[in-house]
């Protein structure tokens, strides 16, 4: 490793580090920022057992089950958005933009559509669910985007995305219809995208997608480098392109489910976290990919927050704050893809 090299690794740990940090900060607002307000001093208390049973309510039972699933959200979605948008070779693939998790999000409502017990839906038996369905619409939206001799042609793929996305987001609108009011009114906040899932049910359930998956793909991070290079060079290097692309796809699908599961219809961080990584980073995806997972993080958990505190007592959901930052975002994109 020459010296230009070195120095390159030493600057992508220092911004590493610094997403950490600024991890670490926004953590410890959020535990003394909600509704029921707790002090610095409350919060340390009770972290070390010497706070009152309505501080420990507040803190064990509520806020840190939802910024342990905000984390692991963030950054399950901003790396299946960094992989897509690797293997696609297109700067806007998204899991939200791509229809995966409208696909993941249907197959969660016709179960509450056909089985009505929303309450009773067992934990675990959710990011199943929502893995079908992702995987159902990837394999929909990829196959419709995929040329034989070409591959994957990246136009093609957000449009496609776009129109698959807006039918499946149509036919659960459809299939809300025959919801009860109370389940109705949970679909739509569901997609909204809101922190719907904060129990710590949800975070055991939650984190082994998360863990395992993204030690897969980080063991992949050589083969996602070769890939991006397009299907020639990486035909040409030896890469069996059509196996790598539907093996890390379905990792994708499945981080972007697992979330999608717990958090509802989030959209635009699998887009801004890869990208702002990417910027910061580079293309080493050694680096790249836990770059994007603590951007991804860092954004839902301060939208979040935000979202929390914004306009106290009431609560702005999650995906929403998001939007109102992606949707702008995404325009930017789209405007310099074009020149």
């Amino acid at each position: 490793m020459n010296g230009t090299e070195r120095r390159k690794n030493v600057q992508r740990l220092a911004i590493l580090a610094v997403f950490s940090v600024l991890i670490l900060i926004v953590f410890v607002i959020s535990m003394n920022t909600g509704y029921s307000r707790l002090s610095p001093l409350e919060v340390f208390q009770t972290l070390f057992g010497m706070g009152t049973e309505k501080q420990e309510l507040i803190l064990f039972e509520f806020r840190l089950p939802r910024i342990v699933i905000s984390l692991l959200v963030g950054a399950g979605l901003a790396v299946s958005g960094c992989i897509m948008q690797t293997i696609s070779r297109n700067a806007l693939a998204d899991p939200s933009i791509l229809g995966i998790t409208h696909g993941a999000g249907v197959m969660v409502v016709l179960y509450l559509s056909f089985f009505p017990t929303q309450l009773d839906v067992p934990v675990l038996f959710l990011p199943i669910l929502a893995f079908i369905g992702g995987l159902l619409a990837a394999a929909l939206v990829f196959g419709l985007s995929y040329e034989k001799y070409e591959g994957l042609l990246p136009t093609r793929l957000v449009l496609t995305g776009v129109a698959v996305a807006a039918g499946l987001s149509a036919l659960m609108t459809v299939l809300s219809l025959r919801l009860s009011r109370e389940l109705y009114q949970f679909v739509a906040v569901w997609l909204t995208g809101s922190i719907w899932g904060a129990t710590w049910d949800h975070v055991l359930a939650l984190l082994p997608w998360i863990i395992v998956l993204f030690v897969f793909v980080y063991y992949k991070a050589l083969v996602l480098d070769v890939l991006s290079l397009g299907k020639n060079v990486a035909t040409g290097l030896g890469a069996s392109v059509s196996k790598e692309q539907v093996i890390l796809l379905a990792a994708a699908v499945g981080l972007a489910a697992a979330c999608v599961s717990v958090s509802g219809g989030i959209g635009f961080v699998g887009l801004i976290g890869p990208h702002l990584a990417r910027r910061l980073i580079g293309l080493n995806h050694k680096y790249l990919l836990p770059a994007s997972a603590l951007a991804g993080a860092l954004l839902l958990l301060t939208a979040d927050t935000i979202g929390r505190t914004i306009l106290q007592p009431s609560e702005i959901h999650a995906g929403i704050v998001v939007a109102v930052i992606g949707a702008p975002y995404f325009l930017y994109l789209l405007a310099r893809s074009n020149h």
